[in-house]
């Protein structure tokens, strides 16, 4: 399935239901790969992980093995760039983040329609954090 949505790297996106002692290979070759266990339980490297967990893998191809009836999102690609992270907000500069914080401290970001009764200050945070 081709999705009409313009994407800025090559990327991957799988919505595995899977049987009890089912396995499924995880594509390799891209600079970042993760899968998240939404219901289930499964083995991973010889570990066994239960639902609501994500593990972040390295550039091998990777197996994933259903202990159990399991639900599986598995998602990666290639890096879009360098990315700031502080909060919620996520950019690709320093100064997106300030922009993105200023606009949510004086109340100029629309909040989702079903849930705009609540707004939660701002927390102090250190500096932005970096990752690639």
């Amino acid at each position: 399935m081709t999705a009409g949505t313009e994407t800025h790297s090559p990327l991957f996106y799988a919505h595995l239901d899977m049987a009890s002692g089912a396995t499924a290979e995880i594509p390799g070759g891209y600079e970042e790969r993760a899968f998240y266990i939404a219901t289930g339980a499964v083995e991973f490297d010889g570990t066994r992980y239960e639902s609501g967990r994500m593990l972040v893998l390295g550039l091998a191809a990777s197996r994933v093995r259903a202990l159990e009836p399991s639900r599986v999102m598995v998602l990666g690609g290639d890096s879009a760039g360098e990315r700031f992270i502080h909060w919620n907000f996520v950019s690709s500069s320093k100064e997106g983040l300030a922009q993105a914080a200023s606009d949510w401290q004086a109340g100029r970001m629309k909040l989702p329609d079903a849930d705009d009764a609540e707004f939660i200050p701002l927390p102090d945070e250190p500096a932005p954090f970096r990752f690639k």
